[in-house]
């Protein structure tokens, strides 16, 4: 791979069910986010973004972690009407 530039793969937007369901996956099935992601044919960031954004909807995020129906509020907020 000198040399060789890897292309990037396409952004791709999940259900809300797919991504329980990598939750579930690494929080409950003793697997890593890397077996979950080789798995599901996903990247590792994608799986443990999934995995942080549960934990913030739990209140068990970092400090200043927003939820998802926060992160959909500013979202609607912050679009032109």
């Amino acid at each position: 791979m000198d040399g060789e530039k890897k292309q990037r793969r396409a952004r791709r937007s999940f259900t809300d069910e797919f991504k329980a369901e990598v939750v579930k996956r690494v929080l409950t099935g003793h697997r890593t986010a890397g077996q979950v992601a080789r798995e599901l044919d996903l990247t590792e960031t994608a799986v443990r973004a999934c995995v942080q954004q549960h934990k913030a909807d739990q209140g068990k995020g970092p400090p200043g972690a927003l939820t998802s129906a926060e992160r959909e509020e500013l979202a609607r907020a912050s679009s032109p009407p």
